[in-house]
């Protein structure tokens, strides 16, 4: 998962900015879409000339090996920007966006986005760090690849995902919306019956529950 919306951390209206007509008219081009589970916001081969403002439910971004193998990139919350790619020059998808949920987004063309980066001060800086912060991901995850073994990279990415989307219930943290165990596996690059070994183990240890709609971590430090 990615981190929280950097917007959060900016004084930046970043919904204001990309939903617009979200509740009135407005005289741009801006869309605010809805999309059902399991449809695609776009596939690789498109062309890439929209940026996307998720902000409700959540979207799995990922792409295709050559025999037709799905790897999962990351899955996206409300609050964040994907199809950034097209900002700086992408002008075909390599991967693909779909919604993992029913979700909604506000969508701005390359060219909106770039006057409104003029209009507003602090947007360019905000799209740098969103840049910035993915690239980040992706080598964590890469040297994670390298140095850690697969009870490891599955144990950090429930830390990361209390740290990500995690509500804090007393001394517990509670995600709502959790992964199937195909999906978690993609993400570690393990397997399906590694990730469910796993996740059982935290379970009998009294360090975690679960179900399909949500994750209960007891013991976050037990975790470390």
């Amino acid at each position: 998962m990615d981190n929280k919306p950097l917007w959060f951390l900016e004084n930046i209206d970043v919904n204001g900015i990309f939903c617009p007509n979200k509740m009135k008219h407005s005289p741009n081009n801006n869309l605010h879409k809805t999309f059902k589970k399991g449809e695609y916001i776009y596939l690789p081969e498109e062309h890439a000339d929209r940026l996307y403002f998720l902000t409700k439910g959540s979207i799995k971004i990922g792409s295709y090996s050559e025999d037709g193998k799905e790897i999962t990139k990351s899955i996206l919350s409300a609050g964040n920007v994907f199809g950034e790619l097209s900002l700086i020059g992408e002008k075909v998808r390599r991967d693909f966006a779909i919604a993992h949920e029913e979700s909604e987004a506000c969508i701005v063309t390359v060219d909106e986005m770039r006057a409104l980066m003029r209009e507003h001060n602090g947007l360019s800086l905000f799209m740098m760090k969103l840049l910035g912060s993915r690239l980040l991901k992706m080598e964590q995850r890469l040297e994670s690849l390298v140095f850690k073994d697969s009870r490891s990279r599955i144990v950090d990415f429930i830390r990361e995902l209390a740290d990500d989307r995690g509500q804090r219930v007393g001394y517990e943290m509670v995600v709502r919306g959790f992964m199937t165990h195909q999906e978690i596996a993609n993400l570690t690059a393990t397997s399906r019956q590694t990730v469910t070994t796993v996740l059982n183990d935290l379970r009998n240890k009294d360090l975690i529950t679960f179900n399909r709609r949500r994750l209960l971590i007891r013991d976050l430090e037990g975790l470390k």
